[in-house]
């Protein structure tokens, strides 16, 4: 789904001529940023990582950021062998966990409502999600923080205190706090010590909303309020997501319909795996599929994917086909499922926007958002109904 990575839409974006790449293609050699006035555009979570890194040596590091993230602490460390003993004996109780929560991580949502806790309380609990590794502030948190709007607000609030806390200078602070969407409504980036970079003295800030980039040159990048020469240039830039890397080949149906131009208004699908009209094609995490953990929920659909094959296999059939009433229902069904939830009205690669692809910048619902536990019961209701017929 993230694999069809896109250069940012800039005049001149070949023409630098020092070391550039976007950190998909990221060079196999060794690579040396010491001494280097390196430039990163693009801070979303492989821009937070990359950042945070090439701080460590970089002579000068300069970052162009368009839209600032809700990043939280990451707290990764190191694992014992008594840890990792635990920790396997354990794997089955994990993987059943995975397989009972929304998002198939090992965080459920709190039951309670953000706005029914005592502020006192609810402050306590936050703290102690933004101490804890891993996503449980985004998929741990209140239930209600990304359907309610005071709910959210309140999140937000919290975590801009945080970053307030963590960078020196205040105006700093305030360009890396988003002012434009809340907390949890696009991916939320983890980090380890983001936000402490920008207090160090090789690096800068540039905000792409105040001066813009006009053109990349030959010796660096030029913006609205002057030139900056680098000895090397990273795009952390993105993917055109979701269906971008299936319109990168010319997938071809019944009557020789191309995919790209049966997905031109948003994609349509049957369960995520399969589309009408493109017999035999069998998706994995496809359009409209349960999302969440990748690795759990590509689990589940590779499994109902062979299980497919096997059933078509062992009753003769040359080929499979969803039908289109059963990708209308299903598409309507995904649509139907986002209601509610604020990410919808936000432009991430989960609505499908790229402002660099042409044709990426309407909002469409790419996901179901449904939870993975009522995902499987849908897939599991076709095999059932196929079985039985």
């Amino acid at each position: 789904m993230l694999s069809a990575a896109t250069l940012p839409n800039i005049p001149g974006v070949n023409s630098f001529q020092g070391p550039s790449f976007h950190t998909h293609y990221w060079p196999k050699e060794p690579l040396s940023f010491a001494g280097k006035r390196v430039a990163v555009i693009g801070p979303g979570a492989t821009g937070i990582q990359t950042i945070t890194e090439v701080a460590k040596t970089a002579g000068h590091l300069t970052v162009f950021q368009r839209t600032p993230q809700w990043a939280a602490p990451l707290h990764n460390a190191k694992i014992t062998k008594e840890v990792m003993a635990h920790i396997r004996e354990n794997y089955a109780d994990i993987f059943s966990r995975c397989q009972e929560t929304f998002g198939c991580f090992i965080h459920a949502a709190d039951p309670r409502l953000a706005l029914e806790v005592p502020e006192e309380e609810r402050e306590a609990f936050w703290e102690k999600l933004y101490g804890e590794p891993g996503f449980g502030i985004w998929m741990g948190n209140y239930r209600d923080i990304l359907i309610d709007r005071q709910a959210n607000r309140l999140i937000s609030d919290f975590v801009a205190r945080k970053t307030r806390e963590r960078v020196k200078d205040p105006v700093v602070a305030e360009k890396l706090i988003p002012k434009t969407y809340g907390f949890g409504t696009r991916r939320v980036p983890l980090e380890s010590g983001y936000f402490e970079v920008y207090n160090q003295p090789n690096v800068k800030l540039v905000d792409l909303t105040e001066t813009p980039i006009e053109r990349i040159t030959p010796a660096g990048i030029k913006t609205r309020a002057g030139e900056y020469e680098f000895d090397m240039i990273v795009y952390a830039t993105g993917f055109d997501p979701i269906t971008g890397a299936f319109d990168r080949i010319d997938i071809r149906g019944v009557d020789n319909v191309s995919l790209k131009d049966k997905w031109k208004d948003g994609p349509q699908t049957f369960l995520g795996i399969m589309v009408d009209g493109f017999p035999n094609m069998l998706m994995v995490m496809g359009p409209h599929a349960g999302l969440g953990n990748f690795p759990r929920a590509a689990e589940y659909s590779t499994d109902w994917v062979t299980g497919l094959i096997r059933f078509a296999l062992g009753r003769g059939l040359t080929h499979v086909e969803a039908t289109a009433a059963g990708s209308a229902a299903w598409t309507d069904h995904v649509i139907e499922a986002s209601e509610g939830l604020l990410f919808t009205e936000v432009d991430s690669w989960m609505t499908g926007i790229n402002r660099n692809v042409e044709g990426k910048q309407v909002r469409r619902i790419m996901r179901y958002s449904g939870g993975h536990p009522k995902f499987r019961e849908r897939c599991e209701a076709v095999v059932a109904d196929a079985t039985e017929n």
